[in-house]
Formats: C-alpha cells, structure tokens, sequence
C-alpha cells in the first residue's frame, strides 16, 4: 500500500470532466458551513491540487471485502468531487440535495458515485468534526459498507481496475 504523499503526486488522471475552478480558503469554509461539518485535510490537500475530475486509472477501485451490486470484490472510484459551482457539474456542495433525493443516511459527505451507488464521507459515528470513515451506500437496496476507517486510508488502498479483471 503506498504512503498518501507518494499517492498524492500521481492522484489525478488526464480528463478535465468535473474539474472545480482552484480551491481557496473562502470556498473551503463556505463548504464546511453548507455541510455542516469539518473535511479531512487529506480530500483537502488532494483538492489544492486539482479541484475534482477524473482519478488516475491506477487508483481508480478500491477492494471491497464483500461483494456490492457493482462488483463481488472491488468499488469503482472513477472520480472525486469537487468544491465548487462550476455549472453542470456535481459537487461536495451538492450533498444536501443529493441526500433528499435519493434518500441517504445523514450526516455524509457525498465524493463520488451516479446516484444508485455513491461513496461518501461517513460522519454518524465519529460527530461532525471527524474524522469521518468513508462508507459505499447504494441508495436501491439501503446496502452500506464501510470501506476505509479514514479518507487518508481509502486513498492508500486505491488501486487499479484492471487488477480486478
């Protein structure tokens, strides 16, 4: 499993779909208030790099220990979200919306999915400053599994797909 810093230098894929404008201060608080909660400074640190898009197709699943409705071993993790309101793009921001429509457990942070499955930072046991685990929910069935005990951890066990082919 590599570190977060060695991760970090090689997170983010080629394609521009989904990308925030740059992250600052003032987008980042104006985040935790909509929310409602403190995000990790690991998502942080990944978003001063590249606000959202596309993940390198070498971290793009992360073993699931069970099997889900997308795969029996692995979670896909095409993209990240990003903070912001850049016009026909999802966002974190878009959370409260998103957790009403398709009826979500609360408090979470929504970082990536397509409405019938999401992957999310999961506040409802550790409280609303976190750390929050990161929890695969799909809204048909009600199934949740938690992935990782931190989004640090999840970012180190990212992998590629095509090592599940």
């Amino acid at each position: 499993m590599a570190r977060f810093e060695e991760v970090k230098t090689m997170f983010w894929g080629d394609g521009s779909y989904g990308v925030q404008p740059p992250l600052t201060d003032e987008v980042i608080a104006e985040a935790e208030q909509t929310l409602g909660v403190v995000l990790p400074s690991s998502l942080l640190d990944l978003l001063r790099v590249q606000n959202g898009g596309e993940v390198s197709c070498d971290r793009d699943a992360y073993p699931s220990g069970q099997p889900t409705s997308w795969r029996t071993d692995h979670v896909p993790f095409g993209d990240l979200m990003g903070i912001g309101h850049r016009s026909g793009m999802v966002s974190v921001l878009d959370t409260p919306y998103l957790v009403e429509e398709w009826d979500l457990p609360s408090p979470i942070v929504l970082i990536s999915g397509n409405g019938h499955h999401w992957i999310a930072l999961d506040y409802r046991k550790c409280g609303r400053q976190g750390p929050p685990a990161v929890t695969w929910l799909e809204a048909d069935s009600g199934m949740e599994l938690q992935l990782a005990a931190d989004f640090c951890s999840f970012v180190e066990g990212l992998t590629a797909s095509a090592f599940f082919h």
